[in-house]
């Protein structure tokens, strides 16, 4: 999520942070390598001009250049600064009708109807009762597609009848009150590019059903493109946010850090994935904290708690204190682990990681995650749960069932006798409270 830019950010401040006093001359050429790579990250060049002339002033003030750590104040600068860029504060969705309406509209390719099922499965989640509704009838098997991922969401996707988008939608809204649904989510037609036909057809729809939500769907990957479809939709439209897709791709940043400033309207989700449960909410201090190399340690957390249900997190809480932790639970903790997402993006969360990747490499294997579970699964009830009883016959055999070799059962031996005593030390220390529910990330090796 935005590598080229991140690391070009990080070594500008990085330079900064070695010197004992800075001067202004120091902040000027640090603020001209930084308009540099924003430029070359595709962010809007007036947007660019403003945030290099907000950074710099404020860089060279008297707190900043006459306190102990410059260097640290001038990176707080450019974090608050593009905190603010990207919106200053978390936006949620406002669904105050009965039903909420949650219209979703983009040019075509751009994941409006994958996102409109993550929207419906996250919404889900939080006690909605969503109902998808197709209104893209003009592009071949579009009805067809949302119906596939609305059953992959188990959530119900309404087709009506008829040849009319507007009628369509209209009718979907009397249906959800019918059903005693509280949310529709209407995923509009898309366009390869913004017409005068495609426009009216949604200003009407919007004057037809009154959504609460208009949400512009942009492909993060198509750059300043991106923000200049946003600009149109806004001013023929008129959205209420935007969500941004691919964010797990090679996307330079230029969108979601033009995006906000142009259009004044706030980024509500970010698409991390192809996954159905790959959108995050957007918090802009977080993402801000990700692009300087900081994590996003919040965000992991939550994404931890949230594939470990409160019964499920007290049972092993509980055996990690009786110190009964053995290789079935290690194998539940390496599926949760790859449920949770990209180890890319997870190991991006961790603070220092990104700074650490370039001095010293981190390989992230998922099929190693994959070829640990084998072997696990390869092995007896017994071995499981008393692994100190696996002599060289037994990893043979193990081995040989897993399709791997002693060496892979070796490593996955060792990787849980250092879990099990990691854990064992916060145990011995009596850790007050809840033991933190994301427990290792085993699968990658330096």
């Amino acid at each position: 999520m935005f590598d080229s830019l991140s690391n070009k950010l990080q070594d500008i401040l990085r330079g900064l942070r070695g010197k004992g006093r800075l001067s202004e001359q120091d902040v000027a050429a640090a603020c001209r390598e930084i308009r540099l790579a924003l430029l070359e990250a595709d962010v809007n060049f007036r947007v660019v001009r403003a945030f290099v002339s907000r950074v710099q002033e404020k860089a060279v003030g008297q707190d900043v250049i006459e306190s102990l750590t410059p260097g640290q104040q001038v990176v707080k600068v450019v974090h608050d600064e593009l905190t603010t860029l990207l919106g200053n504060e978390t936006i949620p969705v406002k669904l105050a009708g009965n039903p909420a309406v949650v219209m979703m509209v983009g040019l075509q390719g751009g994941g409006k109807t994958t996102s409109a099922a993550k929207l419906a499965r996250k919404l889900s989640s939080k006690g909605r009762t969503p109902l998808l509704v197709a209104t893209d009838l003009r592009r071949p098997a579009a009805v067809e597609q949302l119906q596939v991922v609305g059953e992959q969401v188990g959530v119900p996707v309404f087709r009506g009848s008829g040849d009319n988008a507007i009628s369509v939608a209209r009718s979907a809204v009397s249906e959800a009150q019918r059903k005693g649904r509280d949310l529709v989510i209407v995923d509009t037609a898309g366009r390869t590019h913004i017409d005068t036909e495609l426009m009216a057809e949604l200003a009407e729809m919007k004057s037809s059903v009154s959504p609460d939500e208009l949400l512009l769907v942009l492909d993060a990957m198509t750059g300043q493109d991106a923000v200049n479809v946003a600009a149109e939709f806004d001013d023929k439209v008129g959205i209420t946010g935007v969500i941004l897709t691919k964010l797990d791709g090679d996307a330079r940043g230029g969108a979601a850090l033009s995006v906000r400033e142009v259009t004044a309207q706030p980024i509500k989700f970010a698409g991390t994935g192809e996954k159905l449960d790959a959108l995050e909410v957007f918090h802009p201090d977080r993402m801000a904290s990700r692009i300087l190399g900081m994590g996003d340690v919040q965000t992991l957390v939550e994404q931890a708690e949230s594939s470990l249900r409160d019964d499920e997190a007290a049972a092993l809480e509980r055996k990690i204190r009786e110190r009964r932790f053995d290789l079935n639970d290690f194998m539940r903790e390496l599926q949760r682990l790859q449920n949770m997402g990209s180890l890319d993006q997870l190991l991006a969360m961790i603070p220092g990681v990104q700074a650490l990747q370039q001095r010293m490499p981190i390989e992230v294997d998922p099929k190693r995650i994959r070829r640990m579970t084998a072997i696990v699964q390869s092995m007896t009830l017994v071995e499981r749960e008393n692994p100190d009883i696996i002599d060289g016959s037994r990893r043979k055999r193990i081995a040989a069932g897993s399709g791997t070799n002693r060496q892979d059962v070796n490593f996955l031996l060792k990787q849980f006798r250092n879990m099990k005593s990691l854990l064992g030390q916060f145990a011995d220390a009596g850790g007050s409270g809840r033991l933190p529910k994301g427990i290792g990330v085993p699968g990658f090796r330096m």
